[in-house]
């Protein structure tokens, strides 16, 4: 019969065993998980482009098509660039900016509260001798947060292909904005008027066609995920307004 003492000391000693077993694990099984986080944003930013890849290729197809990577700031101004040269603000700095902390810096700076000045990345690939803008996405759907990346073609103003994605959507309802029947709605629509005024792209309750919408702003909400519709809406305003400036100072030249 064990006693009390040794039944604790022994319990304890496996805690602590099984505790270091799974802290090695995880530090083992850490560059591996980076990677397959590295590669998976890789396809994304590649499908939007209509560029499918796959986890062994991803990265060679993405440093053939992907000719610049570009940082720009509020007022539109490039403040990193990088194309195969030096990156003026570290190495790749637009693939690591992280687009829901730069949106949160906004929104704090907004309400007159101290936040890093926002900072946003753009991407740009170069298919069938024309270039494609890239945009990453991020925004809040019904159970966690959406996200995705928008390409347009070289007008500035027409979309190219999108891809969204999400953390816990409801499946057959929400989860639905990841699915060909929806982001097939996208390509051709565009995000500036005949003015040049900024529009967005609304995502609309009841469909574009019972709506004053003009069609080419607008695609199909999914039936039943109103919120998570609504989440993107608000997700593709929120992001595109910060590059407004840049693209239009870009059509400017």
């Amino acid at each position: 019969m064990y006693s009390n003492g040794y039944i604790f000391r022994y319990a304890s000693i496996m805690v602590i065993v099984v505790a270091a077993l799974l802290s090695a694990a995880a530090l083992l099984l850490q560059p591996a998980q980076e990677r397959n986080v590295k590669i998976e944003k890789i396809q994304d930013i590649l499908r939007s482009a209509n560029i499918e890849s796959t986890t062994a290729n991803a990265e060679q197809l993405y440093d053939t098509y992907i000719v610049k990577e570009i940082v720009i700031n509020s007022k539109g101004e490039e403040i990193g660039v990088y194309s195969g040269g030096k990156f003026e603000t570290g190495d790749r700095r637009a693939f690591l900016v992280d687009v829901k902390t730069e949106l949160k810096n906004k929104q704090l700076k907004a309400q007159g509260k101290t936040a890093a000045e926002p900072v946003f990345p753009l991407f740009i690939a170069r298919k069938d001798n024309r270039d494609i803008y890239i945009i990453p996405l991020h925004g809040v759907g019904l159970w966690g947060p959406v996200w995705g990346n928008i390409a347009l073609n070289s007008d500035l103003k027409t979309v190219e292909g999108v891809t969204f994605g999400h953390k816990g959507e409801t499946p057959g309802l929400g989860a639905e904005i990841a699915t060909e029947i929806f982001t097939g709605q996208f390509p051709a629509k565009t995000i500036f008027d005949d003015k040049g005024n900024f529009t967005s792209i609304q995502v609309v309750k009841g469909g574009v066609a019972n709506s004053n919408l003009d069609p080419s702003h607008g695609v199909d909400a999914i039936s039943g995920g109103t919120i998570t519709s609504n989440g993107v809406s608000a997700m593709l305003n929120d992001c595109l307004e910060n590059y407004v400036t840049y693209f239009q100072n870009k059509k400017a030249l």
